[in-house]
């Protein structure tokens, strides 16, 4: 798993960006595929959650995650469910020790966050639409109902398609230069006609900054580029697979 310098720095806080390696799975899911919604071997995802709790420290805990959706549901955690029992939302945020938050990815931004004062941690799965609708906003107002203040919190994102890689048409750039002309500094020239190359992980931490956290990070690795690391849903479809694993990043607060 990659790890952030600023969250590893904080006294009873654990993380991981986990990548696809250290996993049960086989094919196209090898090896550490976490997808409830993929067409992996259901025991398979189950033992590479198990595993990635052991590696938090938790192996005595729980990992919770959402039915992701593309919201700006946050979902605040009190007491960990069972994966047929899923809430629906986007984004995770717990005040419990011994829980850990876990977010699905394949492309789109994870974003973890930590109050280290309030003991009050988060987890975000941002995506382009959630990003530009506000599901970070929502993930800290979630935090602050348990006690965090948006100063003292650190948000870092970890590995997101970057914008080498991800070409979009006209009607992407439109629905964003709609909500602020100025989000046009966003995207480049693409190679083909009418495309534009968009900087989705420069938009995350723009959003973070502007929402008035006290750090934004980002951990700069792309999903799609690095295919030994990391799964991606864009190199899977321009491929032609037929299905795409999912990377899992994880936060939680020591047992108590």
């Amino acid at each position: 798993m990659l790890t952030s310098p600023d969250l590893a720095a904080l006294d009873g806080i654990a993380h991981g960006f986990f990548t696809r390696t250290g996993g049960v799975s086989r094919g196209i899911y090898t090896s550490l595929n976490v997808g409830h919604g993929s067409r992996d071997d259901p025991a398979a995802v189950a033992e590479n959650r198990t595993r990635i709790k052991s590696l938090l420290g938790l192996p005595s805990g729980a990992l919770v995650s959402p039915h992701q959706h593309h919201s700006t549901t946050a979902i605040v955690v009190s007491a960990p469910w069972i994966a047929e029992n899923q809430p629906k939302g986007d984004a995770l945020v717990t005040d419990r020790p011994g829980i850990a938050l876990g977010i699905s990815t394949a492309d789109c931004g994870p974003v973890l966050f930590a109050d280290p004062h309030a003991r009050v941690i988060g987890a975000t799965h941002s995506g382009w639409r959630g990003s530009v609708t506000g599901v970070l906003e929502a993930t800290l107002a979630a935090m602050e109902t348990l006690g965090a203040r948006r100063d003292r919190i650190i948000a870092v994102l970890g590995p997101t398609i970057s914008q080498t890689n991800y070409e979009v048409g006209a009607e992407f750039v439109e629905r964003f230069t709609l909500v602020d002309p100025d989000n046009e500094r966003f995207f480049i020239p693409g190679a083909g006609e009418d495309k534009a190359l968009f900087d989705l992980p420069g938009y995350i931490g723009f959003r973070l900054t502007s929402a008035g956290v006290a750090k934004a990070a980002d951990l700069a690795r792309c999903t799609y580029g690095e295919e030994d690391l990391f799964f991606s849903y864009r190199r899977a479809t321009h491929r032609g697979e037929p299905d795409y694993g999912r990377l899992m990043s994880a936060i939680a607060l020591a047992d108590a």
